[in-house]
């Protein structure tokens, strides 16, 4: 059924200007992010986009293999985008499809520009993204995931990155395209960047627009990965409050003293003796015969 069938039938906007899931044009999908979901990774982070329920696992840097593959000025960075079978409608094969491959290799490419790969030569830094549940703009929100991750494991960044979909529906530009409205609609624009730099990792379209309305899309997407990005820093910022409060909590405590005894003040660690240079002022003469 064509986009446009689709609208003679049941258009995608409401008189009203609602969408099919009751959202504004400029309506985000109530989007759940945590860090630190798989305990076995270096670094990982969930996302639930709407339908959307996605993992992401980091482990590196790590040495690489096969060897002949590791660069000796920078590390490798590998991504790995699948789809569980049940996560769509109809039963996905298996089998790693040609649309995976390409969506591994569009979140690599967005990810790039803001890791510094330089420090681990001939490392291999490896992202494992899996969908659980498919329901449209799956490679914005998996980069969104991957980034987290990333930051999760460690691994220093110039900025997080974040993605969303925008697109053309009905003749209105829309946020966040639900699954529905990817397939039915007359454009679509993924979108990822840095907000923080003012930067864009990946931009593609797939459909027609002008270039009033690309201008206008861009626009709404950079507003809409801007508060996307805003609950990325949130998100880091309680997880790691909550892990310093622990460590602090470990670490200041000092064992009570019996009663009458006065409390030992706290033992420092003697400072470390300075270095003995070695000495080249002897002469070393060889022996006479």
């Amino acid at each position: 059924m064509t986009g446009k069938n689709r609208q003679e039938k049941s258009p995608l906007i409401d008189k009203n200007g609602l969408r099919t899931d009751g959202r504004r044009p400029d309506e985000l999908r109530p989007i759940r992010l945590e860090i630190g979901y798989l305990s076995r990774a270096d670094g990982s982070a969930y996302i639930e986009q709407g339908k959307n329920k996605i993992v992401a696992a980091v482990y590196g840097p790590r040495e690489l293999h096969p060897r002949h593959l590791a660069q000796s000025d920078r590390a490798l960075l590998r991504v790995n985008y699948r789809m569980a079978t049940f996560s769509v409608q109809e039963r996905k094969k298996p089998a790693p499809s040609r649309r995976e491959y390409e969506i591994s290799m569009v979140i690599r490419q967005a990810l790039e520009p803001m890791l510094f790969l330089k420090m681990y030569p001939r490392a291999a830094i490896d992202v494992f993204v899996q969908v659980l549940q498919a329901d449209g703009g799956s490679r914005c929100a998996s980069t969104t995931a991957a980034s987290l991750a990333l930051a999760d494991a460690g691994i220093p960044m110039r900025a997080l990155v974040a993605g969303c979909a925008v697109g053309k529906v009905d003749g209105q530009i829309v946020v966040d395209l639900s699954d529905i409205e990817d397939k039915e609609g007359d454009a679509d624009v993924p979108v990822v960047m840095a907000p923080s730099r003012g930067e864009l990792t990946l931009l593609q379209m797939d459909g027609k627009l002008t270039s009033a309305e690309l201008t206008k899309a861009l626009e709404m997407a950079e507003t809409a990965i801007k508060k996307i990005y805003d609950m990325q820093q949130s998100v880091l910022q309680k997880t790691f409050a909550q892990i310093r409060e622990e460590i602090g909590e470990e670490t200041e405590t000092v064992p009570p003293s019996a009663e009458g005894e006065e409390a030992e003040p706290p033992r420092r660690r003697p400072p470390r003796p300075a270095p003995v240079k070695p000495s080249f002022s002897e002469d070393f003469e060889e022996e006479d015969d």
